[in-house]
């Protein structure tokens, strides 16, 4: 990464600190497919915010005392996402902060509306060649549990992404460290704001 001059870091900060404020009590809500990065670049985001980060997927393993492997095995898909909603509408009381969602969250109506109302919505979005390269590296991905997961993550796309398409802010995820794709939210999260004011000294 460029080495950054003490000028750009002050403007940084103050970049940041600017986000913090308009935020309030609503959280920054990333969306997208599984292996768009949610996790790695949200915790990132979160420390360079000075915000908690909370995982979705984690906390809803933790309430049903099952990982979400085991939930869609013994119960199925429909349960788990019923289990979603619920936890994400908690979880979104509990702002500011960070959260990552699961790959399906967002296709839900009540739960668009509860990130809408209560947070700004940031679409990771990546392309085949970069979602397949990253989910191979796991295995626990329920939905790709089959003999040509690329087939399922192709119709995931065309599913999704026009769903995922209606969120706030969109940022291209890439094969590129993690706080390239940070600096790219915190910008697209000023120039948002700097829209909202009418004060594009704000977007600098």
């Amino acid at each position: 990464m460029p080495h950054r001059t003490a000028e750009q870091n002050s403007d940084r900060d103050r970049q940041l600190a600017e986000i913090r404020r308009s935020l309030g009590q609503n959280s920054l809500v990333l969306i997208g497919l599984m292996g768009a990065g949610k996790s790695a670049v949200g915790r990132r985001l979160a420390a360079s915010l000075s915000l908690p980060f909370t995982d979705a997927d984690s906390e809803i393993e933790a309430a049903a005392g099952q990982s979400i492997a085991e939930i869609f095995a013994e119960h199925g898909e429909a349960y788990f996402r019923t289990g979603e909603r619920k936890v994400i509408a908690r979880l979104l009381e509990n702002g500011p902060q960070v959260l990552a969602t699961g790959g399906g969250a967002y296709m839900d109506p009540d739960t668009r509306t509860a990130i809408k109302e209560h947070g700004i919505s940031i679409w990771l979005k990546a392309n085949l060649r970069v979602l397949m390269k990253r989910v191979g590296r796991r295995d626990n991905r329920p939905l790709l549990q089959v003999d040509n997961p690329e087939t399922v993550m192709k119709r995931l796309m065309a599913e999704r992404n026009p769903v995922y398409a209606q969120a706030d802010i969109t940022v291209e995820s890439k094969e590129a460290p993690h706080d390239v794709m940070v600096g790219s939210i915190i910008d697209a999260l000023s120039a948002r704001l700097a829209q909202e004011t009418g004060d594009p000294a704000k977007a600098q």
